[in-house]
């Protein structure tokens, strides 16, 4: 099973096109720029979330991280330990 394939129609510099000519053979083509286009929506939408994520998390909601997460993490390895060792 396929993914259906579609033409598009795209406008790109000059020097890009003849640029991917050079490295990348005819039938590969579509390929390489489908790829380089899948990683870059990829990226763009992490960004995105990064940036609508940022100051979601307040340190005075969490005072228990406050000394760090380190002794946070050893405080829940060491309860559950109990708990698992009953």
């Amino acid at each position: 099973m396929g993914t259906t394939v579609k033409q598009a129609n795209f406008l790109l510099p000059e020097d890009l096109l003849n640029e991917l000519k050079k490295a990348v053979s005819k039938r590969q083509q579509s390929k390489v720029v489908a790829n380089a286009l899948r990683k870059e929506l990829k990226r763009l939408k992490l960004e995105k979330v990064i940036e609508t994520g940022f100051g979601a998390w307040k340190e005075k909601d969490h005072p228990e991280l406050k000394s760090g997460t380190d002794a946070f993490v050893r405080k829940i390895r060491k309860s559950s330990r109990l708990v698992r060792g009953r």
